[in-house]
């Protein structure tokens, strides 16, 4: 899915509007290519001026296009892969249709990259100081030719019919010369890499076949997801594929949708004819394109293997005008799975490569691993040993593996142990809820933002249930993703489902722990009853182990006789994971910091006791979904202040829960001599809003999630 990507790394900076205009294109695009090479391109400010081109003009954009992705790659990163496969059929669809008066929908959309470029944004492919000015998702803030904000995939086809739906209900009331019906002509759905295998996908497809009308679905088949195809489909699809769209069964027609296929979608002619064709066709049709995915990339010369997957070795292959190698792979053998590398590798290459999903920039390579690899290998690493004794202990990725650390390596190794079932997170969950049913032991892992996708799931088939099913929460909290890919509220989302554990571990040991404790067998002394959700540490975790910080764990751990040795917790019961753990005692002021939160409370106490001389309690709650009201009854007396800190969303978060419970608990002093027994809560944490593509350290000054924010907010309390 190119639902993720931006699971690696933020794509781009802040967006902002670049009118499609010559002015806005032209002189600047000009401006940015100073070092030559793109004539073509330089002119473009606007599909009109993609129309007006020659033959030969159409391929030397192509290429020029396919150039400057290239040398974007390699200085910004990004979704390369699927874009490089995308050229021809983008131009093409600019050269044929009259956006956005044809509304063009882009699937997950982070293969819009050559659109932005054709509608007026090239020089933030072209230029170095403005590669930030566009997001790496289409954006309609930036371009009237962009429909909506996506970042999720599967949804281009419900999508397109919607606008296709309001276009023939105004035509229908209005009559077809009236001025006021909707202005929008044909309607396109682009859709493919990876993302048909997506469940509202297939919905939308049923939706179309029923509502008739014009409705132009072209399918981008370039034999890979993020990592490999799995699934049913991909059988007749590359039955399809040998057969030059005439094989039977053909899972389009069996929707009742008309069907054309287009054998070399990296050709730019055959593409526009085949476009001109339907433009304007008054009932919805499948236009199958097969495209190379990576096309530009040195044919195998960086694979691992010495071979591209698409036929021969290092050089072997033939290249057209365009500098496209032949896409002669169309009757690949069962598994439709990727080659041997990993995402997110510096070696990105042609064909079934998940390194070409999302490339490195050349500056980050050799950078360590970011939170999300290095915890999620520690995970299947801690798993894998259990395999050979545990036959139903299953991992489930609903694809996105290797972005969670779950490496070609580990999958090879794991067989049956490892299911990648597609962009199906609403599947994935219930899929797991069978698996525990029958006395399984599922494992589902997948980015928090994803895991939207799936509430319904987490209410019924899972809590309602109360299935025995692990969920492993990458990129929860704060960070500097997109819009569509933050996990800052997964807490608010999963901490108040009825039944739900969610665990917020602090270090390696915790995480760990917590997952040999959601994952023990049904009956085991102190398994949990019910499914639990372990939010994956992040940066804030990772770089505080990274720098030998212990933060006061060790020695809380041990004196609660729960030492890092412990690793087994088979015997132990909820209670001991569920309290809180008090890591610093003090008096005065106690500061509770959530999960990644917990870094920043450690270092406000050092710094209250080091310049005001406060000596704080510090608490590393564990886990967000009860309040250990032992815990917080203990600070009675001894605290005036409570502080929560936590990295997502404040409203409907955890802190306030904190709040709701001494507001509701207020008791008497009766002693004389004890203070204020009923302490003042301050609650600190993020606003309710989307962010874009902002630093996760700009994030937390804006939230007041620093040292010194919460220091002055806590010393402005204590004057009070």
């Amino acid at each position: 899915m190119g639902m993720t990507g931006a699971m690696d790394g933020a794509d781009g900076g802040r967006g902002g509007h670049v009118a499609d205009a010559r002015s806005a294109a032209g002189a600047d695009v000009a401006d940015a290519a100073d070092a030559g090479g793109y004539d073509v391109l330089t002119r473009i400010a606007g599909p009109s001026d993609v129309k007006a081109l020659d033959r030969s003009g159409l391929h030397r954009l192509c290429a020029e296009i396919r150039s400057a992705l290239l040398a974007y790659g390699h200085a910004h990163g990004g979704h390369i892969g699927s874009n490089l496969g995308m050229v021809e059929a983008t131009v093409a669809l600019h050269r044929v249709f009259d956006s956005p008066r044809d509304r063009i929908v882009f699937d997950v959309s982070h293969q819009s990259y050559v659109h932005k470029m054709l509608t007026g944004r090239a020089a933030a492919y072209l230029d170095p100081a403005r590669f930030d000015e566009v997001t790496g998702f289409t954006n309609p803030d930036e371009s009237e030719h962009d429909q909506f904000v996506l970042g999720h995939t599967g949804t281009s086809v419900s999508l397109a019919c919607g606008l296709a739906k309001t276009r023939d209900m105004g035509r229908a009331a209005s009559g077809p010369t009236d001025a006021d019906r909707p202005d929008i002509d044909n309607v396109v759905a682009v859709i493919g890499d990876g993302s048909l295998s997506s469940g509202i996908a297939f919905e939308g497809l049923n939706n179309a076949a029923e509502q008739g009308g014009n409705l132009i679905i072209v399918f981008n088949d370039n034999e890979m997801s993020i990592a490999g195809d799995f699934g049913g489909m991909y059988g007749p699809l590359a039955r399809l594929r040998a057969s030059n769209g005439t094989a039977q069964p053909n899972i389009f027609n069996a929707f009742g949708l008309d069907y054309r296929y287009v054998a070399d979608g990296n050709d730019v002619d055959a593409l526009v004819a085949a476009f001109e064709e339907v433009k304007g066709i008054d009932h919805p049709v499948v236009v199958h394109i097969h495209t190379l995915k990576g096309a530009g990339f040195a044919a195998g010369a960086d694979a691992s293997d010495g071979a591209s997957g698409h036929g021969g070795g290092r050089g072997t292959v033939r290249a057209t005008d365009t500098g496209v190698n032949a896409t002669g792979n169309v009757s690949h053998s069962e598994p439709w799975h990727s080659d041997h590398c990993n995402l997110s590798d510096h070696a990105p290459h042609e064909g079934q490569c998940e390194a070409s999903h999302w490339q490195t920039p050349d500056k980050a390579i050799g950078r360590p691993e970011d939170p999300r690899k290095h915890y999620g290998k520690l995970a299947m690493a801690a798993l894998e040993r259990r395999f050979p004794t545990e036959p139903g202990l299953v991992v489930i990725s609903p694809a996105t593996p290797g972005s969670n650390g779950i490496t070609h390596e580990f999958r090879e190794r794991a067989g049956a142990h490892y299911v990648d079932c597609g962009i199906t997170e609403s599947h994935a969950v219930t899929y797991a809820c069978g698996i525990a049913r029958a006395g399984g032991t599922p494992v589902v892992a997948t980015t928090a933002s994803f895991f939207q996708r799936a509430y319904d799931q987490f209410f019924q088939e899972m809590s309602l249930n109360r299935s025995r099913v692990t969920v492993l929460d990458f990129l929860g909290g704060l960070s500097g993703s997109d819009n569509t890919h933050s996990g800052a509220y997964d807490v608010a989302m999963f901490a108040n489902i009825p039944g739900v554990t969610m665990l917020m571990p602090t270090s390696r040991e915790d995480y760990l722990e917590a997952l040999t404790w959601a994952t023990a067998p049904d009956g085991a002394v102190g398994a949990p009853d019910g499914p639990v959700v372990i939010r994956v540490p992040g940066e804030p975790i990772l770089a505080a182990e990274r720098a030998g910080e212990d933060l006061g764990r060790t020695a809380a751990r041990d004196a609660a006789g729960q030492g890092a040795e412990t690793a087994d917790t088979a015997g132990r019961g909820s209670r001991d994971m569920l309290s809180y753990r008090v890591t610093r005692h003090g008096s005065k002021v106690a500061i509770l910091g959530l999960g990644n939160a917990y870094p920043l409370a450690w270092r406000v106490a050092e710094a209250l006791d080091r310049t005001d001389g406060i000596d704080a309690t510090v608490v590393d709650p564990r886990q967000c979904t009860t309040l250990d009201m032992n815990l917080l009854e203990s600070l009675r007396g001894g605290h005036k202040l409570v502080v929560t800190l936590e990295d997502g969303q404040l409203e409907g978060g955890w802190g306030e829960k904190v709040t709701a419970y001494y507001a509701n608990h207020r008791t008497a002093d009766t002693t004389g001599d004890r203070g204020d027994r009923n302490p003042r809560v301050i609650n600190v944490g993020a606003d309710k809003e989307f962010t874009d593509r902002i630093p996760l350290a700009t994030l937390n000054e804006r939230y007041g999630l620093t040292v010194e924010a919460v220091a002055a907010r806590v010393r402005e309390a204590l004057r009070g």
